[in-house]
């Protein structure tokens, strides 16, 4: 392969300083003495012993609920998951500036941190139907080479009490969203069982994972996450299926919380938490402990859910951190994966070491190691996608 770029003093997470040879969109070669015989007219990119780390994966915003491109939009209170829905429902009547440009208005600030692969829940109901997955959709083609799409047909509204979301579900994934969403099943819908069997048949219909946003607290969404589980193994879904929030395993005693525990990790069932506010969360480090896959991301990024939120995966790991108590070195790096390669492996991209034959797709950040990039989050870092800088000092460049 012909060299189209040399990377000089790159530090890796062992404390290495190593050269890169890209050629295009892939690494041709990485070592310390990698650059050797390279000739001098390759153009150069001096690392100044930056850290070379994998590209962030937020796997869960949503693309069509941000407002970013709008002006300041105050925050409507709700202080129920279903009067939430229903005062979001009534600003998403009044906004003029359409998901295409409101969504890559936030893909493209996605990108100038250093997030490069997103998986986006889009609102699937009976007053918007299809329309905002189709935006979202879009969205792959436009913003495609900056940040890598998946889309989850999610129905906000419920499925029961939204009578003819079912089928709008099914209509979803045949038109191209990649997995079924969920909301709540005892919360939202009133029956469990009914909630269930209404998503997992469209999962199995088409042999696609779930990503279903749970809610509801203690013993109940214990409970749920046990039949959540349980329907995985029957249509065989291991590893296709994310419980996102999951409070409730933040509230659990020892004995349902190992019981719980226990059966995520024999179905493969992933975790995904975003820190939230003043609820109970996810103890990632426990349930790491127990085998279970969990991973960090954003959520909600200045929409009627919360007016805060600027998408730097970095500051959401910072706040996972804080509000964990994770505070060692091991524990901070163990965070930055979170939002790296434990994701991505989620979202059914996982990436291995760097070398020759990976993709040129990394950050490098002002730091010496994960726990200080984790610490100091610095907005200074060089992003480079498909073998070509595109974002610096958290500002696109092309």
């Amino acid at each position: 392969m012909t060299p189209s770029l040399v990377i000089e003093n790159a530090r890796t997470e062992a404390g290495a300083i190593v050269s890169l040879i890209l050629a295009n969109d892939r690494i041709a070669a990485i070592g310390p003495n990698a650059a050797a015989g390279i000739d001098p007219a390759v153009p150069r990119f001096d690392a100044a012993g930056g850290l070379l780390c994998h590209p962030f994966v937020d796997g869960h915003i949503h693309l069509d609920k941000t407002l970013i491109g709008l002006p300041f939009i105050p925050h409507i209170p709700g202080d129920t998951v279903a009067k939430r829905i229903e005062a979001e429902k009534s600003l998403r009547r009044t906004v003029s500036l359409s998901v295409e440009a409101r969504g890559g208005a936030l893909l493209e600030r996605l990108a100038a941190y250093g997030t490069l692969s997103v998986r986006s829940h889009v609102d699937i109901d009976t007053e918007v139907g299809l329309k905002g997955l189709e935006a979202v959709l879009s969205l792959k083609q436009s913003h495609g080479h900056l940040v890598d799409i998946q889309t989850v047909a999610f129905p906000q509204s419920g499925v029961l009490r939204d009578p003819g979301t079912a089928g709008l579900l099914d209509a979803a994934i045949a038109a191209g969203a990649d997995l079924v969403g969920g909301l709540d099943p005892a919360g939202i819908d009133n029956d469990v069982t009914g909630h269930l069997d209404a998503i997992f048949a469209v999962a199995g219909k088409y042999g696609v994972g779930l990503d279903i946003h749970l809610h509801d607290s203690g013993a109940l969404g214990a409970f749920e996450l046990r039949q959540i589980a349980d329907r995985t193994v029957a249509l065989g879904l291991e590893g296709k299926v994310v419980v996102s929030h999951a409070f409730c395993l933040g509230e659990l005693g020892d004995a349902d919380f190992g019981r719980t525990a226990a059966v995520l990790a024999r179905s493969g069932v992933a975790i995904m938490t975003s820190a939230p506010g003043p609820v109970p969360m996810p103890p990632v480090k426990r349930l790491a402990a127990a085998g279970v896959r969990c991973f960090c991301a954003n959520d909600n990024i200045r929409d009627a859910w919360s007016p805060f939120g600027n998408g730097d995966m970095l500051e959401r790991v910072g706040i996972l951190c804080d509000r964990q108590d994770l505070r060692s070195d091991e524990d901070l790096a163990a965070a930055f994966r979170l939002a790296t390669q434990a994701p991505a492996e989620i979202l059914g991209r996982p990436v291995g070491s760097f070398q020759a034959g990976s993709p040129a797709d990394f950050n490098i950040l002002p730091a010496a190691s994960l726990a200080e990039a984790v610490a100091a989050r610095p907005l200074d870092r060089t992003v480079f996608r498909g073998g070509a800088i595109i974002a610096r000092g958290g500002r696109l460049i092309v």
